[in-house]
C-alpha cells in the first residue's frame, strides 16, 4: 500500500500542494501534522509508524517535509526499511525501490555519519583543550553572590514563620522548587519535605 505523509509548520499553512502530490502518486491513505518538524512527538507520523507493513511505501511530497535533520530522516527511513516498507520524496526524485534510490539513501547516511563523527570530535578535543587550560565542564558549583542573597534572605524569611512558602517564593521572585535548594543550602530543614 502507498501511504503519503504531509505536514506543515503552523496551523495557519495550507498543505493542499502537498496532498494534491501524494493522492496523484496514488497514496491509499495519508496522514499528516500541522505541528514544527523540529518537534519529537508529531501524531501523524507516529500513527503511520505504527500502521506499517512489510510492502508499504511510503511517500512524501519533499524531504523536509519528514525529518527535521539528516540524521533523523536517514533514521526515519532506516525504520521503514527495518519494517520492510520502500521510501519515496517526489519532489527529491528519490525512490528507495530502486538501486540509484537506495545509493542515494547510503550517500545521505554516510554524510549523517559523518556529521556526527565530526561533531564528537570538536567535542572531545574542545573538553581536552580546556581542561589543559584547567577548566572542567559542568555547572559552576555553589550559588552565585546573588543567590547566596536570594538563599539568606528565603532562610529569615522561612524561620519568621510570617509568610507561607508560595508567598516567600512571590517575595524573592523564585519558584518553590528553587526556595527548597536554597533553603536545603543553608542547612534548613523544611517541615513537611523529605530530603
Amino acid at each position: 500500500m502507498k501511504i503519503g505523509y504531509a505536514r506543515v509548520s503552523t496551523q495557519e499553512q495550507n498543505m493542499d500542494l502537498q496532498l494534491d502530490a501524494l493522492k496523484d502518486a496514488g497514496c491509499e491513505q495519508v496522514f499528516t501534522d500541522k505541528i514544527s518538524g523540529s518537534k519529537k512527538k508529531r501524531p501523524g507520523l507516529d500513527e503511520l509508524k505504527h500502521i506499517l507493513r512489510k510492502g508499504d511505501k511510503v511517500i512524501v511530497w519533499k524531504l523536509d517535509r519528514l525529518g527535521r535533520s539528516l540524521p533523523d530522516l536517514v533514521n526515519l527511513v532506516n525504520f521503514f526499511d527495518a519494517k520492510g516498507a520502500e521510501f519515496q520524496s517526489l519532489q527529491d526524485r528519490i525512490d528507495t525501490s530502486t538501486p540509484v534510490g537506495q545509493f542515494t539513501f547510503h550517500i545521505f547516511a554516510a554524510v549523517a555519519q559523518f556529521e556526527r563523527d565530526i561533531i564528537q570530535m570538536r567535542t572531545i578535543a574542545g573538553l581536552k583543550a580546556a581542561r589543559a587550560r584547567g577548566r572542567f565542564g559542568g555547572r559552576p558549583k555553589g550559588l552565585s553572590k546573588s543567590a547566596e542573597n536570594k538563599a539568606l534572605a528565603a532562610e529569615v524569611l522561612y524561620k519568621e514563620k510570617k509568610l507561607s512558602l508560595p508567598q516567600i517564593c512571590l517575595q524573592l521572585g523564585i519558584c518553590k522548587s528553587t526556595l527548597y535548594n536554597y533553603l536545603r543550602r543553608r542547612g534548613v530543614m523544611v517541615k513537611g519535605k523529605k530530603g
